[in-house]
């Protein structure tokens, strides 16, 4: 529902995308709702917008994010995993799903930004982490590395009517953004044996991976970064929509 309900999260992320000194001349982005054994990327030069659930309002189901592909960036991408001694393939027909075109619509509503997308592998953090570090060269080439998912994601407590609990989602979340800021790769590579209530806040790890693919994009842990948090929105009482910007030391934007 971010797609209707931009609470203050889309603004945010509308506001940080229009400080950008230049447009992104693409878009690579790790979405939880694309699961692979092996890493694939979208090759396709004009993916449908796939609207990937069930059960809610006939609106949702109406909106389309016509982003182009781009077939020439989803090769350097291939290019890139190669070099770095990861094993992918293509897909040419994969749609965008809504973990990838729901964050966009805010960040980039005229849809005018090529996007291709890499799949989630069935991997632990540390081989997510590898994935974005591949690719850490895209960005000096003007290319956006997104990570997207969700701080917390018991989707089970927030439909069944669990009263909120804003304290263990904070907890969680800050711990995460402690970790970050601080470039604690114990924390954060082992995070289900540290962050407190982990397994509450993900009951399964999909919606936290992307996380470590935006961090090995920016090099996190290898070089000065500065640490943009743009939301700390909690929506419902149990799900928390944190948002963050990671660039170079010295970044102006």
């Amino acid at each position: 529902m971010f797609a209707l309900e931009p609470g203050s999260t889309g603004p945010a992320l509308r506001a940080w995308a229009q400080r950008l000194p230049s447009r992104p001349r693409g878009i690579v982005l790790m979405s939880p709702h694309w699961m692979t054994r092996r890493p694939t990327v979208t090759t396709g030069e004009r993916p449908a917008t796939w609207h990937d659930f069930g059960g809610f309002p006939p609106a949702l189901y109406a909106l389309t994010y016509p982003a182009p592909g781009n077939p020439a960036l989803a090769q350097q991408v291939l290019d890139a995993l190669a070099a770095a001694g990861i094993g992918a393939q293509a897909d040419g027909e994969r749609p965008f799903d809504h973990g990838a075109w729901v964050p966009l619509m805010h960040l980039f509503p005229a849809a005018d930004v090529p996007l291709v997308q890499v799949s989630l592998p069935q991997a632990p953090a540390e081989a997510v982490y590898a994935i974005g570090r591949a690719l850490a060269r895209l960005a000096d080439q003007g290319v956006l590395l997104v990570g997207s998912g969700s701080m917390t994601h018991n989707l089970r407590e927030f439909f069944s009517g669990a009263a909120a609990d804003v304290g263990y989602v904070n907890t969680f979340a800050r711990f995460v953004e402690d970790a970050v800021r601080r470039a604690d790769t114990d924390a954060l590579l082992h995070w289900a044996d540290h962050a407190p209530q982990a397994l509450r806040a993900h009951p399964t790890d999909e919606h936290f991976l992307p996380l470590f693919f935006a961090l090995g994009a920016a090099r996190w842990g290898e070089r000065p970064l500065q640490t943009e948090w743009l939301s700390r929105e909690v929506v419902g009482g149990l799900l928390a929509m944190d948002a963050f910007a990671l660039q170079p030391a010295g970044t102006a934007v």
